[in-house]
């Protein structure tokens, strides 16, 4: 029988995605692992492998086509035998349009009722969760009778895969739950064209959000809603960490190393976690996960959006070492080449806007981390000294922002202390 190819969830919180180019054409042969097409998800483009082996009937998904819903159809994979004859009407399914009319707007299924050979439909748990399977697994346990919510998954992400379902035995599925009532929407604002009705009449151009902005939008929104804040503010006299950066500067300019203020403080608050253990944790729904490690995410600016690389095991790394690896993380993040393990996870995170001028700021936390450091520009500012003399020092102004169902008060404020010994006191990190 003909067997859809779906579209993936390359990454845990993918819901869409772009058919950015197809690696294959129809009448082409493929096997489990060859590359079938590029897809753009809202952070990178990813390449999509086979699952199953066979024939590409037909391709139902034209590439450059946007907003294109996961575990939407996008071509017909042909066992040996079959021919394009047999596909029926799977190749009638309807292509998703290029910009949908709402985020959250349920993907609709394809039309299957005349199709003997397409593959049942996605199936979801009792919960209501998307079960991810790859069309020959669904396929079989449709043939057997299996319920896929009982099955475990050994695939990327979980996905059930035709091991998962060849050796499980046939048991009665489960009845379908009652559909549960839609929960009422949340006040949004006035809509868009309300809003554009508005300035009816003024020179304008409409911005058309990408898939990043989106994503952006969508989690900074539940982050402050849903994330309980406070803040923490400091200042941090720089004037012995830039004294030792320059010594260190020059001792390291015969290798091709310069280091910058970022790669300290990265640093400094990488030995702050490891120094406050109890700070080095997630949010994690019911429970809080307290990390060994410490992973630290730095946030980047790409053109539209921006990235948080992760630095893992930013303790045991060199100056040197991290500075390379920023920069590195850095520059495929703006070309887009990050792959979903590398701005995943982390437990903290570092914004530097220093270098735009900015004082200082409150950064919004990334969820599941636990903080954020807000960090602002070094200013030459007077100050009194330690003999109490007025002098004038270099001053760099951070805020700590505190998810504080994971991070007390007191806790936030020992972790912020650590981090400002670590960079008044530069050399200890080397120790």
């Amino acid at each position: 029988m003909p067997t859809e190819i779906l579209m993936p969830a390359l990454s845990p919180t993918m819901e869409e995605g772009t058919l950015a180019k197809w690696l294959v054409k129809e009448g082409d042969t493929v096997s489990s692992g060859d590359l079938l097409a590029e897809i753009e998800t809202d952070k990178a483009t990813m390449e999509f492998e086979a699952v199953d082996e066979g024939t590409v009937g037909k391709i139902l998904i034209a590439e450059g086509t946007e907003g294109v819903k996961v575990n939407t159809p996008i071509a017909v994979l042909l066992e040996e035998g079959e021919s394009a004859d047999d596909i029926g009407d799977v190749g009638s399914a309807p292509a998703p349009a290029a910009k949908p009319e709402s985020d959250d707007s349920a993907p609709a299924p394809a039309d299957t009722a005349g199709s003997a050979g397409a593959a049942p439909a996605a199936p979801v748990d009792a919960g209501g969760e998307r079960i991810f399977a790859s069309p020959l697994a669904r396929r079989i346990a449709a043939d057997k009778g299996l319920d896929l919510s009982g099955i475990k998954g050994s695939g990327p992400h979980g996905r059930i895969v035709k091991a998962d379902v060849e050796g499980a035995s046939a048991a009665p599925a489960k009845a379908a739950p009652a559909a549960a009532p839609q929960a009422a929407a949340a006040p949004s604002g006035p809509s868009g064209d309300a809003i554009a009705a508005m300035y009816q009449g003024r020179d304008y151009e409409e911005i058309k959000l990408d898939g990043m902005r989106k994503t952006i939008a969508a989690r900074l929104t539940e982050a402050k809603q849903t994330v309980p804040h406070f803040y923490l503010r400091r200042d941090i006299r720089l004037d012995a960490l830039l004294k030792f950066r320059s010594q260190l500067n020059k001792q390291l300019e015969g290798r091709g190393v310069k280091l910058s203020v970022n790669d300290f403080i990265i640093k400094a608050c990488a030995l702050a976690l490891q120094a406050v253990p109890a700070a080095n944790a997630v949010w994690a729904g019911d429970k809080v996960l307290q990390l060994k490690p410490s992973d630290v995410a730095v946030a980047v600016a790409i053109e539209g959006g921006l990235f948080t690389p992760v630095l893992k095991d930013a303790e045991m790394k060199s100056l040197s070492a991290l500075s390379a690896e920023m920069k590195d993380l850095a520059a495929r993040a703006r070309d887009r080449k990050l792959a979903p393990e590398e701005y995943q996870g982390g437990s903290f995170a570092i914004s530097n806007l220093g270098m735009f001028g900015i004082d200082n700021f409150d950064a919004v936390i990334n969820p599941p981390h636990g903080a954020i450091l807000a960090v602002g520009a070094g200013v030459k500012k007077p100050v009194v000294g330690e003999d109490g003399e007025l002098t004038v020092a270099t001053v760099m102004s951070v805020t700590l922002s505190v998810d504080h169902r994971v991070i007390d008060g007191a806790l936030g404020a020992e972790l912020l202390q650590q981090i400002v010994e670590n960079l008044e006191n530069p050399m200890v990190m080397l120790a």
